[in-house]
């Protein structure tokens, strides 16, 4: 799959609008891999997403899943973070949300994919079982399974996946982690995560974390990889559907740092570091989506208040580095980058 690339260059699949239609296709068509998000959305709607894109390009590109967690949550945890949030909602006029288990349409999404013979399907926050990926493979698709951990790699080459995004500590938005235990949030840097992974399984390998350039780029091909998946790199794009104050932040020397946290959605999430973050991160439970629905009105209403002190402002170490140009240029940069560095 990945030798069929002009460029080993995948745009990151980032959920909650950020990955539209026509940011997927410009990546596609300038030689990249571009991705559709399904998180969050139902699977007519992700339905729609690749009709509309398949308008737009006739490379191959991506859609990613989530894979549904455990509905087990500390009630009594929740409750208290409920609380807490209540003097926010007042603040910004609104109201927290229903704490509540979905499983985001995942066997209709499913259908979908196997419908549409989608060229590549990702999974994010677990393995789907084996049976899920060979029926997938038999329709036509090539199966990215993304993990943190030597043992979810093990897991997911074991389950069948074509590939694996590895994906490190710097990488913006959520961790991939199968699981969402606080005990065993430690995670690796990117490169000495892929060591390990390379060392344990015979399986391509696409890297995710940080890289924002052309030499981060060579360095992780030089290291092992097949191909790099870069998500902040790509979020001031104009064909990104990042929200225009989240562009702003990326740039805004007030936003120093990005620190990873439960506060917004209850599952360890990297972002800028912001007044929501500061003040409620050592309070959220590790409930996912219970969270992430209590939190999405507060959310909603910071957005719409012109504040991005109370927005979830996902990004990955890199951000500084994110330049906003059109996707194509971004790639044709990137592209160059890379060649330059490997001249070098």
């Amino acid at each position: 799959m990945f030798s069929t690339l002009p460029i080993p260059i995948i745009q990151a699949p980032m959920a909650g609008g950020v990955s539209t239609p026509k940011l997927a296709a410009a990546v596609s068509n300038a030689g990249g891999l571009g991705f559709l998000a399904g998180g969050y959305k139902t699977a007519e709607a992700m339905r729609k997403e690749i009709h509309k894109l398949r308008t737009l390009t006739d490379r191959p590109f991506g859609v990613n899943v989530f894979v549904p967690g455990d509905k087990t949550v500390d009630e009594k945890a929740l409750e208290r973070y409920r609380a807490v949030l209540e003097s926010e909602a007042e603040r910004l006029g609104a109201s927290v949300g229903e704490p509540k288990w979905e499983d985001d349409d995942w066997a209709a999404k499913l259908d979908v994919l196997l419908q549409e013979r989608v060229p590549v399907v990702s999974f994010t926050f677990g393995c789907p079982d084996k049976e899920v990926i060979a029926a997938l493979q038999k329709a036509g698709s090539f199966v990215i399974v993304t993990v943190t951990a030597v043992e979810e790699a093990e897991m997911a080459a074991e389950a069948g996946a074509n590939a694996l995004c590895v994906q490190g500590a710097e990488a913006g938005g959520h961790r991939a982690s199968f699981g969402n235990d606080p005990e065993q949030d430690e995670a690796l840097e990117l490169f000495p995560l892929l060591a390990r992974v390379r060392a344990a399984v015979q399986v391509p390998l696409v890297v995710a974390g940080g890289i924002m350039d052309g030499r981060g780029i060579a360095a992780a091909l030089k290291a092992g990889a097949s191909a790099v998946q870069l998500g902040t790199a790509f979020l001031r794009c104009p064909e990104s559907g990042a929200h225009p104050l989240h562009k702003q932040a990326l740039a805004d020397p007030r936003f120093v740092e990005t620190a990873v946290t439960r506060a917004f959605t209850g599952r360890p999430a990297r972002g800028l570091v912001n007044r929501f973050m500061a003040e409620y991160r050592a309070m959220a439970p590790a409930a996912y989506p219970h969270v992430h629905h209590m939190t999405k009105p507060l959310r909603a209403a910071s957005a719409k208040a012109g504040d991005p002190e109370g927005m979830s402002l996902w990004a990955g170490t890199g951000y500084r580095l994110a330049r906003e140009l059109p996707a194509a240029e971004l790639v044709e940069e990137l592209k160059r980058e890379l060649e330059e560095a490997w001249r070098a």
